[in-house]
């Protein structure tokens, strides 16, 4: 059978990975897409062998772009999480890491030009609905990719991206607090579920018997904690009105724990079935302001800023991430005005991708 070739990017955006491609080089039903994307990444093998998938959920993300229509955006920025093992494409989630990547992969597609020194580009998280500012090194009008900005959990250093989030409250169910409350049971397990920039279910890992700073090999060896975590995020999944969230990687679930190395508080995320090697973009946004919201989980966990903007950073296995919040606290709760994080990204290859028709 014939094989035929569809254009795109390979990219590292902050700590995940993934193909970039043209969205008019694509079908525009979802169905069709899901086929052509397991079939890129290979799902259904472990190792994801007969794909250029990596064989885990930070590796198996795909990024759909093209020009925006929306007066307050250039570049629409369509997400994908593909499975590793299961034939199963969830368009639910955004990722903000794969997000890294969209500004120079709009410019290197001619979807975006570029400006001296720095382009900015206003992208829709189309998944969510949410407005990102993406500030790209463009010196000369030209993507850069070297600098000297290091994020944990990739090697080396790379040209910095400057990522401004807008509107990022309520962005799956529209409401900060999907449940209504600032804490839940759920199978005798006290969590706070929150909806910034990604539903997140977050609980403290003394409630799982953990102490929060195991190894993401050691939390996933730990199958009676996989499998509770499982159970009360699907719980937190209903009372959140997502429905059965079996199959879909949203909610997330996390864990908190005091800080041992300097930072504000540290957690271990779930992506959901694997834990994160390092932190989610969007995941660490949703983190940090549970962190600073009295009330909620983190409450006695961490010494909460008196003021924003302030800067929370979150310690995670690999090292740490910093979100800057703009805030205030007040009666009526968290009123959260912008998320800024620094991330990079680095184009690997272009080519050619071949299917199956």
């Amino acid at each position: 059978m014939a094989q035929r070739e569809i254009p795109f990017l390979f990219m590292r955006g902050g700590t995940s990975r993934g193909p970039y491609f043209n969205a008019a080089d694509l079908p525009s039903d979802r169905d069709a897409i899901a086929k052509i994307l397991l079939q890129a990444v290979g799902t259904g093998h472990p190792l994801n062998i007969d794909g250029i998938g990596g064989g885990n959920a930070v590796t198996n993300k795909v990024a759909m772009l093209s020009r925006s229509a929306d007066d307050a955006a250039d570049i629409d920025y369509f997400f994908a999480q593909v499975s590793v093992l299961e034939q199963l494409v969830d368009f639910k989630p955004t990722c903000g890491n794969i997000l890294s990547g969209v500004g120079p992969a709009a410019i290197e597609m001619g979807l975006m030009p570029a400006t001296d020194p720095i382009t900015e580009v206003r992208i829709k998280l189309v998944n969510t609905g949410a407005l990102v500012v993406a500030r790209v090194q463009t010196p000369g009008g030209v993507v850069h990719y070297d600098g000297d900005t290091e994020i944990d959990g990739v090697p080396g250093t790379a040209a910095r991206i400057d990522l401004q989030f807008m509107d990022v409250v309520g962005a799956a169910t529209g409401k900060l607090l999907p449940t209504g409350n600032l804490r839940d049971q759920f199978d005798n397990i006290e969590v706070t579920c929150m909806d910034v920039a990604m539903p997140t279910v977050t609980a403290r890992a003394d409630a799982f018997g953990l102490s929060g700073y195991e190894s993401v090999q050691e939390l996933e060896a730990n199958k009676g904690f996989m499998a509770k975590m499982e159970t009360v995020r699907l719980a937190a999944g209903l009372a959140m009105g997502m429905g059965d969230v079996r199959k879909s990687v949203t909610p997330k679930f996390a864990v908190f724990a005091p800080a041992k190395a300097g930072g504000t508080i540290n957690a271990r995320y779930f992506m959901p079935w694997q834990a994160h090697p390092t932190m989610a973009v969007t995941g660490a946004q949703c983190l940090a302001s549970c962190a600073i919201t009295p009330g909620s989980i983190a409450d006695g966990l961490l010494t909460r800023p008196s003021a924003g903007p302030a800067t929370v950073t979150i310690e995670h296995p690999s090292g740490t991430i910093d979100v800057v919040v703009d805030y205030d606290i007040t009666d009526n709760g968290l009123d959260l005005k912008s998320a800024g994080l620094v991330r990079t990204a680095r184009k690997l290859a272009s080519g050619q991708l071949f299917i199956s028709n």
